[in-house]
């Protein structure tokens, strides 16, 4: 089985893992999913791809509404994480391990 990502608006310039994603041929499901990509490396389910390319301060969409903006060049089938974009959402994610989602800048939260 080929695994699956899915564009959630039309709008989106990612979509969400379904299941875990090797590098290589993704489906892409969704209302106007432009068809199979190519995972460019590994990306975990529930974890967002690139279905367009986007390049620092483009914005990044899911949902149909900007959730942030890229940091670097982001390839379509890239992984779409804290290590190359940032949240225009959520400012305390920014500061997020892109790993393992811990905090970094020492702070203790509850």
């Amino acid at each position: 089985m080929v695994p699956r990502c899915f564009q959630i608006h039309p709008d989106d310039n990612v979509a969400t893992a379904l299941d875990p994603l090797p590098a290589g041929p993704v489906q892409l499901l969704g209302e106007s999913a432009p068809g199979p990509i190519l995972a460019t490396g590994p990306t975990q389910t529930g974890h967002k791809i690139a279905v367009l390319a986007m390049e620092p301060g483009d914005p990044v969409r899911k949902f149909g509404s900007v959730i942030g903006e890229a940091t670097k060049s982001i390839r379509v089938g890239d992984w779409v994480h804290l290590h190359n974009m940032k949240s225009r959402l959520d400012e305390r994610s920014n500061t997020l391990d892109a790993s393992t989602g811990a905090p970094t800048e020492g702070g203790v939260y509850v």
